[in-house]
């Protein structure tokens, strides 16, 4: 397995990936719209992107990270929005290895943390991501408001 850095030369790949994240969070498909999503990401530099692939280099799951900032340490975080791995590639270790992927660019970005959210039902996620150290956020209360 090799994990990459997205570009726009792997907006296809990453894209029909992001399309299928979606789809676990029961939304429509929409390839479509996904790669102008994803291309404008690539595009704008706002978020990173990396790609696990297979031996045979078949892009099987992705991370993306978003940039924000803790003000109070006055540091740069990363906010994990999205992992995914295809369903026939899932119990091989391909999270756990973009999750380091995550955790090594963090550091060489000088960042505080990685911040993430699942979904309260998804409980592959949360073991996994416990087994690794994350911890839940206990000391604030997160808001959300539709606009």
């Amino acid at each position: 397995m090799d994990i990459i850095k997205a570009s726009l030369s792997e907006l296809n790949e990453a894209a029909t990936l992001f399309d299928s994240y979606r789809q676990f969070y029961e939304q429509a498909a929409d390839l479509n719209a996904a790669e102008a999503f994803i291309e404008q990401r690539l595009t704008s530099e706002d978020s990173v992107i990396f790609l696990a692939k297979d031996d045979t280099g078949r892009a099987v799951g992705f991370v993306q990270l978003y940039p924000s900032f803790s003000s109070v340490a006055m540091k740069r975080t990363w906010i994990l929005n999205d992992l995914y791995v295809t369903p026939e590639s899932r119990q091989k270790g391909i999270a756990k290895a973009l999750l380091s992927h995550c955790e090594q660019y963090a550091r060489t970005t000088h960042a505080q943390a990685i911040r993430l959210a699942t979904a309260v039902s998804n409980s592959s996620a949360k073991a996994l991501y416990e087994s690794l150290g994350y911890l839940p956020m206990m000391s604030f209360e997160h808001y959300s408001k539709s606009v």
